[in-house]
């Protein structure tokens, strides 16, 4: 794989600050699984810290269903020892157990909760998300696996509590979107998924921060809010902002996309990820199956 699905960008879906593109794919190859929510939620997945004692860069996941499951980079989980969120997109294969890469988003918290996470049901920001990426590409890089560097994580999800001015007694990322759950409910409101599409670019004022393609419009549809809870955390600090991105910054960063030269990794559980940080100030990952790029995303540098 050397370069995105052609896609189609959309008519721009705006709310204050905020600008949604939504990104329509020619038909092609799809995969079968459910979503990590899914698979909590029909019981046939639980996710676990890797021991009594733990340790906060992994989990483990089993899954005892029948079908592949999918989680996303920088999607959160809740619960156990401490909440965490993915350090990159994940397919675990039907009947296995799998150790999967996270990075801790509640600081002064260690001890159980809950024996098993569930969904955190929000997104990390592009902020967050491009600390994940980029020091994770590094570390790939460096003969490390898939870490992230934990002191930019945590400094992150504090900065952003500070500047949102929210509290919370663990340092927990879940208690700045809790202090704002009332805003993330009219962004929902205003910015509905758009049938047909299979993934979005978002920009705060005039900054695209971050690009999600999936395999299938389905996917698209069932993650569209989840993914938009982290960039209206982005939004939230950039309310001032008075100009909106276009179209055709949308397909500036595309064009980047393809001209990028992509770097293979084995990935964590099924397929193949690939990694790119030669797009001017952003960092790019996609996770590919049987030659279906089930998760392409890219983001820019805060």
């Amino acid at each position: 794989m050397t370069t995105f699905p052609e896609v189609r960008v959309g008519d721009a879906v705006r709310f204050q600050s905020l600008t949604v593109f939504p990104l329509f794919a020619a038909p092609g190859g799809e995969a079968d699984y459910l979503l990590s929510d899914e698979a909590i939620k029909a019981g046939v997945m639980t996710i676990e810290e890797v021991s009594e004692g733990g340790a906060v860069p992994t989990l483990l996941v089993k899954n005892v269903g029948d079908a592949r499951v999918l989680f996303l980079e920088g999607e959160a989980l809740q619960g156990a020892k401490q909440n965490r969120v993915l350090n990159t997109s994940v397919l675990i294969a039907a009947h296995s157990q799998t150790a999967i890469p996270v990075s801790c988003v509640e600081q002064g918290r260690w001890r159980y909760q809950s024996q098993q996470f569930s969904s955190g049901k929000t997104h990390s920001s592009s902020k967050l998300r491009h600390r994940l990426k980029e020091t994770v590409s590094y570390s790939l890089m460096s003969g490390h696996g898939f870490s992230s560097d934990q002191g930019a994580v945590w400094s992150e999800v504090q900065r952003q509590m500070e500047s949102l001015g929210s509290a919370s007694p663990t340092g927990a990322m879940s208690d700045t979107y809790e202090s704002h759950k009332d805003s993330l409910k009219d962004y929902a409101e205003a910015l509905k998924y758009v049938d047909g599409a299979s993934g979005l670019a978002v920009a705060v004022g005039s900054k695209v921060v971050a690009l999600d393609l999936f395999d299938k419009p389905a996917t698209c549809e069932k993650v569209w809010q989840r993914l938009l809870t982290g960039v209206v955390m982005d939004a939230l600090e950039e309310k001032d902002s008075t100009t909106s991105a276009q179209s055709g910054d949308v397909l500036g960063l595309l064009n980047k996309i393809r001209e990028s030269a992509w770097v293979p990794a084995p990935a964590v559980g099924e397929g193949q990820e690939f990694r790119s940080a030669s797009i001017p100030e952003a960092q790019g990952s996609a996770l590919v199956f049987n030659d279906v790029m089930l998760h392409g995303s890219v983001v820019a540098a805060g």
